[in-house]
């Protein structure tokens, strides 16, 4: 049967938990339904106000500035929430494959001589330094995305991208909140506050203006009463949030940095003074998306940014496990050490298929600056390997013994 051949766009192989719309040229979040239910909390009490605020100016003239501008702040806060959901945060592409080790990390023991051979791109440092204004700031490596993540980036778990400027996941839009959307996420809440606080002092307003008085007219005007309780609910949630991403715009932190670094305990290398932040924040220029989610993908993937990653696990077929066990291969250029030949391969396999099943990421015990977790399914073939090292120098030496003692013994030699 012929293969399908039909080109693919990037969009439709993206390993990431994003939902694409209008051909990979909208990028929302896996939780993207949330922007329905934020859009009506938004556009439903709002609506509400313009259409009672329209009845009150068919009578009074004084109404009518009052709905143009209930009616603008409501479509500039829709607007912000869809740019806001809609775009690219700033993903960081994915590598098809993890970058080279550093020679300083290679080993020169016969059991990781081995492991090197069948897959040298496990052994990578876990963190890595790099200069950001004068400040030494450590980077991590990312299994997930097979890179170091640059400054300030971090992966998300629930959009599973890495992220520049990582800020925090908001489940409101349904989006993580990064580099590129940052500006419009906090023109959004902004929006959101200044709106629910106008809404709720005309409503104020439209009481005080009835003839009655306002404790009569609260039993006659049931929506203004009922937008008065909404707004007052609200704008503690909204404007308390506005004021916090406010001081972390004059600080040039991030909601993740804020609460994990704590930087008024010490020096934030990114703060450049409060009117560099506040310009570098809100009005310098956005940088591009560096992916290109309509580009065409070849059909071997060879070209994929983030669209395809190789797994990480030896793939030993049944034949070479069985030359494995009895010393021989077919490839003339590998040399399997003697101490590996009575490794017992058999529960090996069964537990890389589990790991298989799972995320595929490396295992935390190859890297060298940060220990392993406790990991029931972690007695891979690289760490039975590495396990051994101090049974190989015990192995060798009892061989050395033995053979020194053979040849004394009877005048032969090597």
């Amino acid at each position: 049967m012929a293969q399908n051949t039909t080109p693919k766009r990037l969009y439709q192989v993206w390993n990431g938990n994003n939902r694409f719309v209008c051909g990979g040229r909208l990028i929302f979040g896996p939780d993207a339904g949330s922007v329905f239910l934020s859009t009506f909390l938004i556009a439903g009490p709002a609506l509400a106000f313009c259409i009672s605020t329209y009845i009150k100016s068919r009578h009074d003239s004084w109404w009518i500035p009052v709905l143009a501008v209930g009616a603008s702040l409501t479509v500039l806060d829709l607007l912000f929430l869809f740019l806001t959901s809609s775009r690219d945060p700033g993903i960081v592409p994915r590598n098809a494959k993890p970058p080279e080790p550093d020679e300083a990390y290679e080993v020169i023991n016969p059991s990781m001589e081995w492991i090197n051979g069948r897959a040298s791109h496990l052994r990578l440092p876990r963190t890595r330094d790099v200069l950001v204004n004068g400040h030494v700031i450590k980077v991590k490596f990312c299994d997930t995305c097979l890179l170091y993540r640059p400054p300030r980036a971090s992966h998300c778990s629930i959009c599973n991208n890495c992220v520049q400027r990582f800020d925090h996941h908001c489940p409101w839009v349904g989006q993580c909140i990064g580099t590129r959307n940052y500006r419009f996420f906090y023109m959004f809440i902004l929006t959101s506050s200044i709106l629910c606080l106008y809404v709720h002092v005309f409503s104020w307003v439209a009481l005080a203006r009835h003839k009655t008085g306002i404790l009569k007219a609260m039993g006659h005007d049931v929506l203004s009463d009922i937008l008065i309780v909404y707004c007052f609910i609200a704008i503690w949630f909204v404007g308390g949030l506005t004021v916090f991403h406010f001081y972390l715009i004059c600080s040039n932190q991030t909601t993740y940095e804020n609460f994990r670094y704590r930087y008024d305990k010490k020096d934030n290398p990114y703060n450049i003074g409060f009117f560099g932040n506040l310009r570098e924040i809100l009005i310098s220029r956005i940088a591009p998306s560096r992916n290109d989610f309509r580009a065409i993908v070849t059909s071997d993937g060879s070209i994929l940014p983030g669209s395809m990653i190789p797994s990480l696990a030896v793939d030993i077929s049944r034949k070479e496990k069985i030359d494995i066990e009895i010393g021989t291969g077919t490839d003339s250029d590998f040399s399997l050490p003697k101490i590996l030949r009575d490794l017992d391969y058999d529960y090996v396999e069964d537990n890389l298929k589990n790991k298989e099943s799972g995320e595929g990421r490396i295992s935390g015990a190859l890297f060298d600056d940060e220990e392993e977790p406790e990991n029931p399914l972690k007695n891979t073939i690289f760490d039975d390997v590495i396990n051994l090292d101090r049974k190989i120098d015990i192995r060798f030496s009892s061989e050395r013994g033995e053979s020194e003692s053979h040849r004394g013994g009877k005048g032969t030699s090597f």
